[in-house]
């Protein structure tokens, strides 16, 4: 019986290509320690992005592969998730307990960017990170509504300076609707409008997250500029539908964040194909492939294509998103990809990973 080697070891984790960061673990820099005690072999990988649902059956495939490598009798695979903070545009300061900003956006409205905002961030909570939610949406702010916090909740203030974010799904959730009531329209101007944003962000008490996803309001105006400016945001996500209309609004918000020097991290496209309830009857109503089609103009990857589904709606509506109301759903388990997705793109753009440690005793 031969001696197991790391050269054997690495080649052999090659072979296996981790779908969120479409490289194998070596070559992503994962790999961490290699312990190779006679037949024995222990392995640590590292994840920069949150796969709490994704890591152990990794981790399975992985020692399954390494069990069958010649001279290992048996092999052991841990997989961390370890989530550092990659800051965004130059010159623009940390915010106070956030890691990462992730933007979510339209260049348009009514494409579903909060159902998908919401979704994302219930989905990185599942996947084990810390998360947050702004809404960002000054004019027409529905998170709140999203994440069923009741109409009249008031988020406490601290040291008399900071808002307390509220708290719903296991989100940290900060919203304009949370300081005026259903009945109040924001008129504002613009500036009025970016003070607002600002201090909603810089004012709120974060708690230690990982990630903060922004909740845009469509197009490409003073907010979208503000927040380029004086917010650290890591990436963005465009959200579209595949109607000729939304995809020619979306390609400007993708130009906007590429002059404002803000990673695109993707395209997500809501309401690809409907289903019909009755017979099963697939029909393009909004058109067919415009998300693939604009990812594949600006170099980027499409994240997700979503269904046009009722079922999204109405759990929304109801103040549990289909990542909460039906977590074990076809279109949950889209959204639990997408967000692991968004976060190993974040960690793909961020610092080189830290060299890897060899403990070995043949």
């Amino acid at each position: 019986m031969s001696a197991v080697t790391r050269e054997a070891v690495e080649a052999c984790l090659r072979q296996f290509t981790d779908p969120h960061l479409d490289q194998d673990p070596v070559s992503a820099g994962c790999l961490r320690e290699v312990d190779i005690q006679g037949a024995r072999v222990s392995v640590r990988l590292e994840l920069g992005y949150a796969a709490g649902l994704f890591k152990n059956g990794w981790a399975q495939m992985l020692q399954m592969a390494l069990e069958n490598l010649d001279g290992v009798d048996s092999a052991q695979v841990k997989v961390d998730c370890v989530i550092d903070s990659h800051q965004g545009q130059a010159q623009v300061p940390a915010l106070a307990g956030v890691k990462n900003v992730i933007a979510v956006a339209s260049g348009k409205g009514g494409v579903g960017k909060s159902t998908t905002a919401a979704n994302l961030a219930l989905a990185l909570a599942r996947e084990g990170a810390r998360v947050g939610m702004l809404d960002a949406d000054i004019y027409g702010p529905s998170q709140g509504i999203m994440f069923g916090i009741a109409e009249g909740t008031r988020p406490q203030v601290k040291d008399q300076k900071w808002f307390v974010p509220l708290e719903a799904h296991g989100v940290q959730v900060m919203s304009m609707a949370f300081l005026t009531d259903d009945n109040t329209p924001m008129v504002w101007r613009g500036p009025m409008v970016s003070g607002a944003l600002l201090q909603l962000i810089t004012q709120t008490a974060w708690n230690d997250l990982d990630y903060l996803v922004v909740d845009m309001p469509p197009g490409t105006g003073d907010i979208q500029l503000t927040l380029a400016q004086k917010v650290p945001v890591a990436g963005s996500v465009i959200v579209t539908t595949p109607q000729d209309l939304a995809l020619l609004d979306a390609k400007k918000g993708v130009e906007m964040f590429r002059k404002v020097h803000i990673p695109v991290l993707g395209v997500v496209e809501n309401m690809a194909v409907h289903i019909c309830s009755n017979c099963g009857h697939a029909e393009h109503l909004f058109g067919e492939g415009g998300g693939e089609k604009l990812a594949a103009q600006y170099g980027v990857e499409l994240l997700a294509s979503l269904p046009l589904s009722m079922a999204i709606r109405m759990q929304g509506d109801d103040g549990k998103p289909t990542t909460v109301a039906d977590p074990e759903s076809q279109i949950a388990m889209i959204y639990q990809d997408l967000a692991r997705k968004v976060g190993a793109r974040i960690a793909r753009a961020g610092e080189p990973a830290m060299p890897s440690i060899e403990i070995s005793e043949d």
